[in-house]
């Protein structure tokens, strides 16, 4: 994601250097002081002079990260949604497969992305394919015909699931000729493992 840096962090009147990471939920800071702050509990991140204050219940806490501090407090201030992450913009033609998610499907109208009506459209920009079991990880190999040659296709599975895990999921989109390259956390119970077709294929 980019969010790594090694800094100061000045807290309870205490300064102490070790590396600072904003992941998705969390600002967290690993050092002789370890630091892991939830993000729906911080009440203002504020950038001054290469410093990044974030205050979070009673405390504040201070890390000096020189010029990426603006960039760190944009993104906790306002964090990228769930269709940021999945890189749907309007205008695109998105398919859907598999386990239907209402909710998904909502947020990509209101984006102002169109659905493709067929059920197996040609030329998609995005496609999500909501797979419960590993069985129905053959059908991959389809779905990678239904993506425009720099489409991506987003196979959407349950968290911790033993009835498909994330090898499963990488083995079967390596099989069809694709290569992974990002997962997101799709919602509090499902993952999301993006696969593109390889340039040299396009």
């Amino acid at each position: 994601m980019g969010y790594e840096a090694t800094c100061t962090l000045r807290l309870g009147g205490e300064a102490t250097r070790g590396k600072a990471v904003l992941e998705q939920h969390d600002l967290i800071f690993r050092g002789p002081t370890r630091l892991a702050i939830p993000l729906k509990d911080i009440s203002s991140a504020v950038e001054r002079d290469g410093s990044l204050t974030v205050r979070f219940g009673r405390t504040t806490a201070v890390f000096d990260l020189g010029p990426a501090a603006a960039r760190w407090a944009a993104r906790i201030t306002n964090p990228p949604s769930r269709l940021d992450k999945l890189g749907v913009k309007a205008g695109m033609t998105v398919g859907m497969a598999g386990t239907r998610h209402d909710d998904l499907v909502a947020e990509i109208t209101s984006r102002g992305a169109r659905l493709a009506r067929s059920s197996t459209p040609s030329a998609a920009d995005i496609v999500f394919y909501g797979a419960e079991r590993r069985e129905r990880l053959d059908r991959v190999v389809e779905l990678k015909r239904w993506l425009k040659p720099n489409g991506a296709l987003w196979v959407i599975r349950p968290k911790g699931s033993e009835a498909i895990t994330e090898s499963e999921v990488m083995s079967a989109g390596k099989r069809a000729g694709l290569v992974d390259v990002k997962v997101v956390s799709f919602s509090p119970t499902h993952t999301a493992e993006k696969f593109v077709i390889p340039r040299a294929d396009r």
